[in-house]
């Protein structure tokens, strides 16, 4: 009986046990059921977090890897923007591609196929680390002074005319033959440099000259064009001079010819505009040395000029028909004028120049040939001039027309001066010139300050019989005899009006007061 009781008891447990079982699952299935509903519409911001980390720590790369982190075979299905705010993200580092090869960076291109430049000069003035910079020894020069670098120059100069501020470069150490030639416009592009560091020098060979050229080296229709550097030109000149006793081994060499009777100008600049030349050195020029004609706004400064005194026709400076010229801290020793102005040249400025030997500082000659000149507005200051056959001084020729005027000496120091002050109306440079009525008119002409010592005489304003000068002003003009009363000139004047602001040493009695009272009416001719 007892045995049937705990059986009982046992059945009855068994069958509560399995009842409440089976309303647990129920109850745990309802709730799966809706976790499952949750999770596959909108996952909560932890999950969302989980699953933009990846392998990789970039959100990117996890839809494309089958399943990202968790395993599974299923793509995972690119998840809806999710409702709640979503956290600041990590900054995600840019994606390490497939390593290439870095490719070589491609060189300024140059217009033609020229030779590499090579490294920039450690001396003298070297070239912008901007500039595209062509070495003439990269064309082939020698630069051993005995074999022609001719071609080589116009090799360089010609892949430089084609690139804007572009510098062609003449190195240190080298001396190039080089014969006449021309580095010309009017296609070049603008602000060349011209780099010069080593020495050119010039051919002495007549077969070079032809029958004979006005220049050596010639820069034509240039705009922007700077020649600069330590370098020399030596026009080995002693070949064309005549009469010389002037001997310098390195250039003294036997001809294989006469020379020609044109002697060339060793630099010319032609038709160009912005011109720039400093720092070298132009000697021994067979004729002029550096020329200017037809140019604008031309600056020479920091650069010396030098041949023997008694090199005939050797002008320093030529100037002519320019404008806006700036001449200042030059030193030119020659056989002839120091700076040469001629006709067409107005705003010229020089300043700062020593010079001597020489024939000084010089206007002209004007109106050779019964020509018109016209000169206005030149300043010369602050100059040293010593050992010349004149100072300053204006010359023209008898039977010209035009003018001179606006023109002011001022600041200068003469030391052994034949002749300080000079204004010659007659000039002549053969035995006899034909007297002739008409001349260039001067005027409005001012010296200021002008001191020193003198040889032969201290001044000579020679002015024409039918245009006098007029306006001629002196103030603090003081020049001493180097011996006093010595083979000594007093000061001479012929038809010169205008003013004595100051005493002068010496005394000059013979500038007259006023106005010229002549009758000649200037015509449109002489008119500048």
């Amino acid at each position: 009986m007892k045995g049937s009781c705990l059986k009982g008891i046992g059945v009855f447990l068994l069958l509560a046990f399995l009842v409440l079982s089976s309303n647990f699952n129920a109850s745990e299935a309802r709730r799966g059921k809706h976790w499952r509903s949750r999770r596959n519409n909108a996952p909560s911001s932890s999950l969302a977090k989980k699953k933009g980390k990846g392998k990789s720590g970039t959100g990117g790369h996890n839809h494309h890897n089958g399943g990202g982190g968790h395993g599974s075979t299923k793509p995972t299905p690119k998840p809806s923007p999710s409702p709640s705010p979503t956290p600041t993200p990590t900054p995600t580092p840019t994606p390490t591609p497939t390593p290439t090869p870095t490719p070589t960076p491609t060189p300024t291109p140059t217009p033609n196929p020229s030779p590499s430049p090579s490294p920039l000069p450690g001396k003298g003035y070297p070239p912008s680390q901007h500039s595209v910079v062509y070495n003439v020894i990269d064309f082939g020069a020698n630069g051993d002074g005995i074999k022609d670098d001719t071609k080589s120059f116009q090799g360089a100069w010609a892949a430089a005319c084609k690139v804007e501020a572009s510098t062609v470069w003449v190195p240190s150490g080298y001396k190039f033959l080089v014969g006449p030639i021309s580095f010309s416009g009017p296609y070049c592009q603008p602000n060349i440099v011209f780099q010069l560091d080593g020495t050119i020098i010039a051919p002495t060979s007549s077969k070079a000259w032809g029958s004979g050229l006005l220049q050596w080296l010639e820069f034509t229709k240039l705009r922007g064009i700077t020649i600069q550097g330590s370098g020399t030109i030596e026009g080995r000149g002693s070949v064309w001079w005549t009469n010389s006793e002037w001997d310098d081994e390195p250039i003294s060499v036997e001809l294989d010819g006469k020379m020609p009777s044109i002697k060339p100008t060793a630099l010319r600049f032609y038709g160009s505009y912005n011109v720039t030349v400093t720092g070298i050195t132009i000697q021994n020029s067979p004729q002029c040395h550096l020329k200017f004609d037809n140019c604008e706004a031309v600056k020479v400064f920091n650069m010396t000029v030098n041949s023997p005194g008694d090199s005939l026709n050797t002008d320093g400076i030529h100037l002519q028909n320019s404008r806006s010229v700036s001449i200042h801290h030059v030193g030119l020793a020659c056989g002839d004028d120091c700076v040469s102005i001629q006709t067409g040249c107005s705003d010229v400025k020089i300043h700062n120049i020593h010079c001597g030997p020489g024939h000084g500082i010089s206007i002209g000659g004007l109106g050779r040939d019964n020509t018109k000149a016209c000169v206005s507005n030149i300043t010369v200051q602050d100059i040293d001039i010593h050992s010349t056959m004149t100072g300053v001084r204006i010359k023209t020729w008898q039977g010209g027309s035009g003018s001179v005027q606006g023109v002011k000496f001022s600041n200068i120091r003469m030391y052994e001066v034949q002749t300080p002050i000079v204004i010659d109306q007659f000039y002549c440079d053969r035995s006899t010139c034909k007297n002739q009525t008409s001349a260039v008119a001067l005027s409005t002409i001012s010296y200021e300050s002008i001191i020193g010592t003198y040889t032969v005489k201290p001044v000579h304003l020679a002015c024409s019989d039918v245009i006098p000068c007029s306006d001629i002003s002196l103030t603090e003009v003081e020049l001493k005899p180097i011996q006093e009363k010595y083979h000594m000139y007093e000061p001479y004047c012929w038809q010169v009006f205008g003013e004595l602001y100051t005493p002068t040493i010496p005394p000059i009695f013979c500038l007259q007061a006023g106005k010229p009272t002549s009758k000649r009416i200037q015509s449109d001719h002489d008119t500048c």
